[in-house]
Parts: C-alpha cells; sequence; structure tokens
C-alpha cells in the first residue's frame, strides 16, 4: 500500500507538471509551436542524456528494436506536434482532454502492434471515448475551433500509437531513459531545417517560458515513470486524469478560459470510460 501511495503521488506531480508546460506553451505567445517543440525536446533530451550517464547506461539499441525505436519517435513526434498546435489554438482543459485520448488508442494499437487482443469491454470503453471526444471537438465547419481540435484528437492518436512501440522496445529489452534520449534527438533533429529558416527571436519571458517548458515536460516524464515503477499502471493510470483539473483551473486562473457545457459533459463520459477500464483491468488482474 505504502508503494502504491508513492506512485499514486508521483503520478498527480507528473499531471501538474504536464498541465504547467501546457500552460508555459501558451504563455510564451507569439512563436512558431515547431519551434516551442524543439526547445521541449532540447531539454528532455539532456535530462535523459544525464540519466544514462549517472546510471552508466550504454547508448544504443538492438538491432532488431531499430525499426520500432524510429516508429516511436516518429509517431510520438507527430502527436507531440499535434498537441503543441491545439494547445496554441484550443482551450488548454480542451487541448489536454483530447490528448488524453492516447491511452485509449493505445489499446487499439496494442492490438495491431503487440497481438494484444483487446476485450468486449475494452473496446466499448474505446468507443466511449471517442463519443466523448466529439463533444469537445463538436466537428461541425461552422465552428471555428473544428480543425485545431482535430488536430489534437489526432495529437493523442500520434500518442497512442507511440504508446505501444514502447511498450514492444520494454518487451524487447529497451530502456526507458534510451527511448526518451531517441525520441527527444530524433524530435529536434525533424524540426531542425525549419528552425534554421524560420526562427523567430525571443524575448527574454519567452525564452523562459520554452525553458519552463522543457523542465515541466522533464520532470512530468520522469515522474511519471517513478510512479510506473512502484505500482502497475492499471492501479494507478486513472489518476492521470488530474491534469485536466490541473489544466483547467491554470486555464481559468491564467487565461480566464471557461469550457463550455458540451465540453464538460465530454470530460465526463472520458474520464467514466477511463474509471471503468482501470476498475475493468483490476478485477481482470485479481482473477
Amino acid at each position: 500500500m505504502k508503494s502504491k501511495n508513492k506512485a499514486i503521488i508521483y503520478i498527480i506531480c507528473s499531471a501538474f507538471c504536464f498541465a504547467v508546460m501546457n500552460a508555459s506553451i501558451q504563455l510564451s505567445g507569439e512563436l512558431p509551436f515547431i519551434q516551442k517543440v524543439f526547445f521541449r525536446n532540447f531539454i528532455a533530451a539532456i535530462a535523459a542524456f544525464i540519466v544514462l550517464k549517472k546510471n552508466h547506461i550504454k547508448i544504443g539499441c538492438k538491432k532488431e528494436n531499430r525499426i520500432y525505436m524510429f516508429l516511436r519517435a516518429f509517431c510520438g513526434t507527430l502527436g507531440m506536434l499535434c498537441n503543441f498546435y491545439a494547445i496554441e489554438h484550443l482551450m488548454l482543459a480542451d487541448a489536454s482532454m483530447l490528448n488524453k485520448m492516447s491511452p485509449f488508442f493505445a489499446v487499439v494499437f496494442s492490438a495491431i502492434i503487440l497481438k494484444d487482443k483487446p476485450t468486449v469491454f475494452q473496446l466499448c470503453a474505446v468507443l466511449t471515448a471517442f463519443v466523448g471526444s466529439l463533444f469537445i471537438i463538436k466537428p461541425s465547419f461552422a465552428n471555428a475551433e473544428f480543425f485545431p481540435s482535430m488536430i489534437g484528437f489526432l495529437g493523442g492518436l500520434g500518442a497512442g500509437a507511440a504508446y505501444a512501440f514502447v511498450s514492444k522496445l520494454g518487451r524487447g529489452g529497451e530502456k526507458g531513459p534510451v527511448i526518451v534520449l531517441f525520441f527527444s534527438v530524433f524530435s529536434c533533429v525533424s524540426v531542425l531545417p525549419y528552425i534554421i529558416f524560420n526562427f523567430v527571436p525571443m524575448t527574454a519571458f519567452q525564452t523562459a517560458m520554452l525553458l519552463l517548458t522543457g523542465f515541466a515536460a522533464a520532470g512530468g516524464q520522469f515522474s511519471i515513470t517513478a510512479a510506473y515503477t512502484h505500482a502497475p499502471a492499471r492501479e494507478v493510470s486513472v489518476f492521470d486524469y488530474t491534469q485536466i483539473l490541473f489544466s483547467t483551473a491554470l486555464g481559468f486562473f491564467l487565461f480566464g478560459q471557461v469550457p463550455d457545457k458540451w465540453s464538460f459533459v465530454g470530460y465526463g463520459i472520458i474520464i467514466a470510460a477511463a474509471v471503468a477500464m482501470f476498475i475493468y483491468n483490476n478485477r481482470k488482474a485479481v482473477k
């Protein structure tokens, strides 16, 4: 129980860090979202490199895992680009909630990549979460936020695929910090040509906010890793949805953002699906 309590604290800290990261992205102002992605991953790469050196972990991966390492980095980079775009154009709570579709997409991609056959209940939970996302996206060409909402939805899809490849790599014996380092470096290199030719000079405040984005992201990554080393994901993953509470509070106090009633309906449906899957996975594990 003590270990589980530690895991819950760690995952709530992770949720807070990622909420701060999202708020910092908006606070950094009128900068290209690709430039923001570069700074976020540059700092994450440094943090991962320090962890690898401190723990004397060899940098590299097995030959048979290289394609999965590339696909994890590719999907993760696309997912992050979409997420950052959504954060810039939507309310913090909406963007965060759409990104939290990733665990449900992970179920789908795990069936494809890992051959982990989902149960009927899990498929129903995925479908329910998708319905909840429609309340947030509000699909209509009359809705000015329809396009960024769809991009945010695709960000959750990309992240879900990336998580499935992380599981594949973990089963293949790859270390977490190595996966983080490769992904961070890949993301930086992918957007570097854009940065070179389209770099926008930043004020001291904008630089500080992007540095905060990177440090908050690193804190979130290491906290969630610590959480899952203290307890199985099925026992604590639902607490990751506290990020929505943090994002809603930060959005209100920093930007005066108040989600509409349909967004709250969507939040409720997705969180209910997550709680149901959380309870189902625990009961299944006991059996």
